[in-house]
């Protein structure tokens, strides 16, 4: 127990200090993701990645809280994929290349022992699914820190209830980790996930649920859909939105939860706190159903509201400009084109006789013939003078 809230909260300052630390060299590279007109920097996945890993790396080599062989494979997979997601970030990788990496990773966790073959072959499908339903938040801010902190304090719960105390511990200091870097990363951020924390986070997160259902699966797949409804939501309105707007499915878009919540007038702030109020509803009920405080059908209610919501948010236009102030009506657009104070001539105008624009410009109009200047006042002589005396002067 001891042990616990000292690694939680050694995970919380090391994550707020390298958080910070990460921004310089983020901006002297120009790894940085262009937000509302300003460059935030990309590298706080490390920074989570070193916070967790540090920490968990140093309660297995005292031997004070050894991880175990499941929660240490998770996170030395899950720092691969990390590694593969900051190459994402500064070298853009294709999304092909990006979601095999997703599958390999998953197919190198699932328990097959205790799900079989054609079980473990679903677990690896669903975590590729709800990884990209994670991923899809890290363009909000705040909001990937805010659902990720509460979803890996609840699975800590589910972990510690089936005396798996790597795991517990390991994602205690994954919410610990992530509450550290929401001081940097709460609206307006000054860092972000990117990538790499993105995979990292939602990698750790979705393998860990499906490796405490394979323990305790009493009350069937509604513990680990409840844990995980927001991103799973979140995923499947942006499929459906997607297909139904003929776009390509892998292509980024203003068109997740998040962003349709900023439509509808939420503010930043607002909108992680929302999400987050939601996620502590979902993963409280999945909780309960884990550890049977209630029946696994309460799911259903789980599953009903995120299908309502889901087609609110499909009725929320996305892409579209936003309507001119009430009382202002917008400027033609020869007007919008040319530059404040500055009034262009009307198309055809003849142009001013160059007298008038000196005129206009402060310079008196002088007259034609004083510019003329005589012939011999204008040239000099080619030759002196002659003096009398005989010198030439």
């Amino acid at each position: 127990m001891l042990y616990g809230i000292l690694a939680a909260a050694s995970a919380l300052l090391l994550t707020a200090v390298l958080s910070a630390a990460v921004r310089v060299p983020a901006l002297r590279f120009g790894i940085v993701e262009r937000r509302r007109g300003r460059g935030v920097p990309l590298l706080g996945g490390v920074a989570v990645m070193a916070g967790v890993g540090g920490v968990a790396w140093v309660g297995e080599w005292s031997g004070v809280a050894p991880l175990g062989h499941e929660a240490g494979w998770l996170v030395v997979v899950g720092a691969g994929l990390g590694v593969l997601g900051l190459v994402g970030d500064v070298a853009r990788l294709p999304f092909v290349v990006r979601t095999a990496g997703v599958v390999v990773a998953a197919a190198l966790v699932v328990p097959y022992g205790e799900l079989g073959v054609l079980g473990g072959v679903l677990g690896v499908v669903w975590i590729v699914f709800v990884v990209h339903g994670f991923k899809g938040m890290r363009r909000s801010d705040g909001v990937l820190g805010v659902v990720g902190a509460v979803t890996a304090f609840a699975l800590s719960g589910c972990a510690a209830a089936e005396v798996m105390d790597g795991l517990a511990t390991l994602f205690s200091v994954l919410a610990a980790a992530l509450t550290g870097f929401l001081m940097h990363n709460w609206p307006p951020a000054r860092v972000v996930l990117g990538t790499c924390g993105a995979l990292f986070v939602g990698f750790l997160l979705a393998g860990g649920v499906l490796h405490v259902y394979a323990v305790g699966h009493e009350g069937g797949v509604g513990a680990p859909f409840a844990l995980t409804a927001v991103a799973t939501a979140d995923a499947v309105l942006v499929l459906v939105s997607r297909k139904r707007a003929g776009r390509e499915l892998w292509r980024c878009g203003p068109d997740h939860l998040a962003h349709r919540l900023r439509r509808l007038g939420l503010t930043p702030p607002g909108v992680a706190i929302v999400l987050g109020a939601a996620t502590a509803g979902a993963a409280g009920v999945g909780l309960g159903i884990h550890m049977l405080w209630t029946q696994p059908r309460t799911a259903w209610w789980v599953a009903g509201v995120a299908g309502v919501v889901v087609l609110g948010a499909l009725c929320v236009p996305v892409g579209a400009a936003r309507p001119a102030p009430t009382g202002i009506r917008p400027l033609p657009t020869a007007a919008r084109s040319a530059p404040t104070g500055v009034h262009r001539a009307p198309t055809g105008a003849h142009r001013a006789p160059t007298g008038v624009q000196r005129a206009s410009a402060g310079v008196p109009r002088v007259p034609a013939a004083v510019h003329r200047v005589p012939a011999a006042v204008a040239r000099p002589r080619s030759r002196p003078r002659p003096i009398p005396g005989g010198r030439v002067g």
